[in-house]
């Protein structure tokens, strides 16, 4: 059972943020490429740091504690899993707290107003 122990934490994390598209309607999952543009980078610099790290042996990871499945360079499928699932989640409680509070951030179009046809590109619709 310890094999699952940062798998399971992942799956907690995932599961407590993923009622917030549903329940508050965040519709962070609806606009992926959104999504993607800004979990995408930080997953690609975090992956080379940690193979970085791992090659020059400053650190390393419990293999009691993991399910086994390692990728070139030693990066577990967990620590993979950490940079999509953490953002992720953060990006859907930020949503969450302007659905619920209506907090605009500026990428919204004015109230009222009707989304652009065409949006610039990197904005969604």
């Amino acid at each position: 059972m310890a094999r699952l122990a940062y798998l399971g934490v992942l799956v907690f994390v995932f599961v407590g943020t993923l009622w917030l598209e549903v329940a508050l309607n965040t519709r962070v999952y609806r606009r992926w490429r959104r999504l993607a543009l800004a979990v995408l980078p930080a997953v690609v610099l975090f992956v080379a740091w940690d193979l970085y790290a791992i090659a020059a042996g400053h650190w390393h990871f419990d293999a009691r504690r993991m399910v086994g499945i390692v990728f070139a360079g030693g990066l577990p499928l967990e620590e993979l899993l950490f940079f999509l699932v953490i953002p992720v989640a953060g990006v859907l409680t930020l949503e969450a707290v302007r659905s619920a509070t209506g907090w605009r951030v500026g990428d919204e179009p004015p109230a009222g107003a009707e989304p652009r046809a065409n949006p610039p590109p990197g904005q969604s619709a």
